[in-house]
């Protein structure tokens, strides 16, 4: 067992460390996942280059907290499935950008102390009333427009500053200032950054079919109607039409369903779809700078609907307050006579402190959802996050793993269990496919081997596989093929074990039939995420009323996962227009509906829904519909989102209450003279700064 030290431990707060390079970065995120759900630890920081843990905990809890730290043995990470887990590498982009606009923040104070501290007083004056011609021509700007704003009420107080001869002043608003946008502006493009790398499908080379033979290209070169070529295995790179070839296309990544789908000639194939067999050659219709993604982006920069209410509402009321500021003005004038008390009023204001601290953390919360594998499109999408009072999943893909396994071997006339599953992998191992993959690995769990005792199989591309076994003609497939392709005989004795095997929640259901008998059936269905139940309990301890389920399955078997999960209620045998219409019912009933699916089939319900929530796997179209977009295919990212959504807005509420109180105080101690101008300017404008910069902490 690897053992740790402590480096690093005052009361609530303990950093340990394991050794360098004792896990990867993605162990590293597997590790933050585990310790995070101790009950004993608020937060923890992972540096695997290090190896070292930095955990916020509860001090009352040490000794428990240091006895299961020793108990842990790190060796699981190595056995842990990480496919899922997204380790949020820095890239050159993302170090490129951080050290421009460090770069850009410690030039705007360079400049600002070096004017004041190296030059002569005459030079540095000059320069300042230069740079406020900048800020003097947008206030004459809204002023020309009739608008009583911020940008009018900044300039006023430089040019009073400038007035007076506060040259200080003048220049410490306009650096407090230039600073501010330069936090939102770094903060909104780190997310976009963050956003693109996410979702964005990257291939370097492609095969291309071209003069009779196959060749390797890079992907630049690629030309739209180059016809490409994509085998077994391999992942499809680019959106087109097949114009040769046949497969089984795995289009969980498009559809959300687990089930491959059989594609021949004419048929349109999607980038980022897996071919589980076959081949094809296909005509590039889209190249993969087209993508959706790059769309996405610019609508997220662009987009001012996307903004949440409380941002557009913090920017009227920025506005709306600036009169009143100009009225105190005149107002403390008009009673005392006195200019330096009314200019110690002008130098305060609520509006830029409000709007500035709503836009950062609205655009905070955004960037640490994205660390947190969430990616938000926008902040009224967080808003709606935060009301939301039911939510409505899908299943396959969504609460389910959209991986088919065996749940059941139901035996039929006079065969044993282990036959029918020996002589099912036996067949499908020939032609795998996601559920000839769950038969097949079944077996093999199992320890059931089996010899080649049958004929050469004939694979029919979609429906299943007949051969010879023993002189027996031997066919297994859906229910399709069974029944009515090859005309097995479904009995009523029949009829009754499928309706039981289909209240036992199966998803699918598989047929062996042996010369013209069903030797056996196997029930297929697709586990419940591990997490599912935990995540619908936490979810409602945070709010939400209602929790609903929407299938198309049949139902018993969303009866089954209903009852598993404990849902408030569910729909079966749903089509893609019955999720949306019955997410409409739900909106005219006065709720917020968050929809939370991944295929083609739910983005009606997507579109409908107040908020849209897609996973990891998502069907291209649905990742480019949803409002968020979960990086990870962990449904525990909706709890961190809910809580992060509702810490925003607490925050922003605390912020409200605090820019009040402090510069309803400070207009007070200027308007009686007991401040200076100079004095209320500073302690603002440090205030404004102070807020807009605590507003980019971590809230979870």
């Amino acid at each position: 067992m690897i053992s740790f030290t402590i480096a690093h431990d005052i009361p609530g707060r303990m950093r340990i460390r394991y050794g360098k390079d004792v896990f990867s970065p993605v162990e590293g995120e597997v590790l933050k996942r585990d310790l995070s759900n101790w009950s004993m630890i608020h937060s923890v920081e992972v540096n695997s280059i290090t190896g070292s843990v930095l955990m916020q905990y509860d001090a009352t809890c040490k000794d428990t907290l240091l006895e299961k730290l020793h108990n842990l043995n790190l060796g699981y990470l190595k056995e842990v499935d990480t496919s899922g887990i997204v380790y949020h590498l820095q890239t050159p982009e993302v170090k490129a950008m951080n050290a421009e606009y460090k770069r850009r923040f410690f030039k705007i104070i360079g400049k600002r102390y070096f004017i004041r501290w190296f030059l002569p007083t005459g030079i540095g004056n000059a320069i300042t009333i230069y740079k406020s011609l900048g800020f003097i021509k947008e206030g004459l700007k809204s002023l020309s427009q009739m608008k009583v704003n911020v940008p009018l009420l900044d300039a006023t107080s430089i040019g009073v500053s400038l007035l007076q001869k506060n040259f200080n002043i003048a220049g410490n608003i306009m650096m407090l200032l230039n600073i501010s946008d330069l936090l939102e502006d770094y903060t909104r493009k780190k997310t976009n950054l963050e956003l693109s790398q996410s979702l964005s499908i990257q291939f370097d080379k492609v095969w291309i079919y071209a003069d009779g033979v196959e060749q390797e290209i890079p992907m630049a070169k690629l030309q739209k109607g180059d016809i490409v070529v994509s085998q077994m295995g391999a992942m499809i790179p680019i959106d087109g039409e097949v114009v040769d070839g046949e497969a089984m296309v795995n289009e969980a990544s498009f559809t959300g369903e687990p089930l491959s789908r059989r594609v021949v000639k004419e048929d349109t194939v999607f980038a980022g779809t897996l071919i589980e067999e076959g081949k094809l050659f296909i005509k590039v219709r889209n190249l993969q700078d087209e993508s959706r993604i790059s769309n996405i982006v610019k609508m997220i920069d662009t987009n001012e609907s996307l903004k949440a209410s409380i941002q557009a509402k913090a920017e009227h009321l920025a506005d709306s307050i600036v009169p009143f500021s100009f009225l105190g003005f005149f107002g403390v004038l008009a009673l005392t006579r006195n200019v330096t008390r009314a200019t110690s009023v002008l130098m305060v204001d609520y509006s830029c402190a409000i709007r500035l601290s709503t836009s950062i953390s609205v655009i905070s919360a955004m960037l640490e959802a994205s660390n947190r594998n969430v990616l938000v499109k926008g902040g009224k999408y967080l808003e709606a996050v935060k009301d939301a009072d039911v939510i409505v999943f899908d299943k396959t893909g969504t609460l389910t793993n959209a991986n088919p396994q065996v749940q059941k071997v139901t035996p039929l006339n006079g065969y044993s269990r282990d036959e029918v599953l020996r002589i099912a992998a036996c067949l499908e191992e020939h032609f795998p496919h996601s559920v000839a993959n769950a038969i097949v690995n079944q077996a093999k769990k199992e320890g059931l081997v089996h010899e080649e005792e049958h004929a050469k199989v004939e694979y029919i591309v979609a429906h299943g596989i007949a051969t010879t076994l023993h002189g027996l003609h031997t066919v297994i497939g859906s229910d399709h093929f069974i029944f009515e392709d090859d005309g097995v005989e479904k009995t009523q004795e029949l009829e009754d074990i499928i309706t039981l095997l289909e209240k036992d929640g199966a998803g699918s259901l598989i047929y062996l039939a042996i010369d013209n008998q069903v030797a056996g059936i196997i029930s297929i269905y697709d586990p419940l995420k591990q997490e599912a139940k935990q995540v619908i309990h936490e979810l409602k301890n945070l709010g939400i009323q209602k929790v609903v389920m929407l299938t198309g399955d049949c139902n018993n078997a969303a009866k089954a996962v209903a009852n598993e999960l404990d849902l408030d209620d569910y729909r079966s045998s749903i089509l893609p227009e019955g999720k949306a219409s019955y997410i409409q019912s739900l909106k005219d009933e006065g709720h917020t509906v968050i929809m939370v699916g991944d295929g083609i089939n739910d983005t009606p319900a997507l579109s409908t829904a107040n908020v849209s929530i897609s996973m990891q796997d998502s069907s291209d179209l649905a990742r480019e519909l949803a409002d968020v977009t979960l990086v990870s295919s962990n449904l525990n990212e909706l709890v961190t989102l809910r809580k992060l959504s509702v810490s925003l807005f607490d925050r922003i509420h605390a912020n409200y209450r605090f820019i009040v109180a402090f510069n309803s105080s400070l207009i007070a101690l200027g308007a009686l003279g007991f401040m200076s101008p100079n004095t209320t300017s500073l302690l603002h404008n440090g205030s404004t700064f102070a807020i807009a910069a605590t507003s980019t902490r971590k809230y979870l």
